[in-house]
Parts: structure tokens; sequence; C-alpha cells
């Protein structure tokens, strides 16, 4: 399984082991990580469980598209590195990834 590791705002880590296939924030909440809230249950539609993707991480991030675009315009304090998580499978690939969370998300 895939090891992801979520940073909170104020630096605390949570690392989890994910199955591949689920999202990024289906893996967040499944292990309560805070800071994801995922009210939309991952449809793409709410922009709650905001994240932020280091750079040299995002080429092993699907492309975004334009919906997900769309719902970052909603989600707070958005900048370069921002993704959806909920539109980010887990997939081998991503083993020992950084997720910074921002510091709320509304």
């Amino acid at each position: 399984m895939p090891m992801i590791t979520y940073v909170e705002h104020n630096g605390t880590p949570h690392t989890v082991a994910s199955p591949d296939g689920i999202s990024l924030m289906e893996a967040a909440t499944l292990n309560k990580v805070p800071g994801i809230e995922g009210d939309c249950g991952g449809f793409c539609a709410c922009g709650t469980c905001h994240c932020y993707i280091a750079a040299e991480d995002a080429a092993r991030l699907p492309a975004m598209h334009e919906l997900e675009r769309a719902t970052l315009d909603f989600a707070y304090d958005v900048d370069s590195r921002s993704r959806l998580s909920c539109q980010i499978p887990v997939t081998p690939a991503l083993d020992g990834i950084i997720v910074h969370l921002p510091a709320r998300q509304y």
C-alpha cells in the first residue's frame, strides 16, 4: 500500500497507508486526518478537500480537469500548488508523497 503523508497547516504530519484506487481525500478521511473535510463526498463540488502538492510531485498526479479548476475558485488560499484531493486517485506512483493542507477549508 502506498504511504501518504498529510501535513497539517501547523506542521503536524500524519502518515497513512492507503489502498490503491481510492482518492487522497478518502484516504485522509478514513484515517481521520484533520484538515480535509470532503463535504461533497468526492464529487468535485465543494472544494473542502483542498490541498497543496509540491511542484516536484505534481508530475506524479493526473492532469487537472476543468471542473476541478473551477471548483478551486471557491477554495480558501489557492495557489499554484493547489489541487482537490478528491480528484487524485491513490496509485503506487504516489508512495511517499507529501500532501500539505491549508489553514482552513472554508
